[in-house]
């Protein structure tokens, strides 16, 4: 049963990871802030924005992991970030993602995609420490 309970953990903090970061890209660029899909990411600043939130959503995923994990979250988190890099660095490695936005931001989501689950298992362990 706790298979079931591991399998669940790293699905619902996918879900809420991705899920939040599609939401927010839809309302940026429906208010005007990022642009038109259509047109393409390429403005560092949006860019740096993008990477910003998505980081938080990461942190916030491995705190989800951390914090339902029936054992050993850190693991369960390693097994979400695998998952996470190797769907980044695939959509990275599709010629259209090169006319869609720069190729260093899929770089770069790629490679703070652990760290972001790690801290956020990290801050979640330091949490439950202080209450128990």
């Amino acid at each position: 049963m706790n298979i079931l309970k591991s399998i669940g953990v790293i699905l619902l903090a996918f879900i809420v990871n991705a899920l939040l970061s599609v939401l927010t890209d839809f309302l940026l660029e429906r208010i005007g802030v990022l642009p038109n899909p259509e047109k393409g990411l390429f403005e560092t600043w949006a860019i740096l924005l993008c990477l910003s939130y998505r980081g938080i959503y990461g942190v916030l995923a491995g705190f989800i992991i951390a914090r339902y994990a029936p054992s050993k979250p850190m693991l369960h988190a390693l097994i979400l970030g695998v998952i996470g890099v190797a769907i980044t660095l695939l959509s990275v490695s599709n010629p259209e993602f090169a006319q869609q936005s720069k190729l260093w931001f899929g770089y770069t989501l790629a490679a703070m995609t652990i760290p972001c689950l790690w801290l956020g298992v990290k801050i979640q362990e330091s949490w439950s420490k202080g209450t128990a």
